[in-house]
């Protein structure tokens, strides 16, 4: 099941970062494979969400 598209990102999302990652293919999809202005601002929103709410390595770079 999709999430609800949305505009923003809510900085306290619950979202996991498989539901992201679902809305940031989602985005691509409807785009045809070109983001306009307004869809790369939200792809951009995606990404820091989708790092948020990422599993981090336990392990230091």
């Amino acid at each position: 099941m999709l999430h609800s598209m949305s505009t923003t990102v809510e900085p306290d999302s619950e979202r996991s970062a498989a539901e992201v990652n679902e809305e940031i293919r989602a985005l691509w999809r409807r785009s045809g494979g070109t983001l306009s202005v307004e869809q790369r601002e939200q792809y951009q929103q995606l990404v820091l969400e989708w790092a948020t709410a990422a599993p981090q390595s336990s392990r230091a770079a």
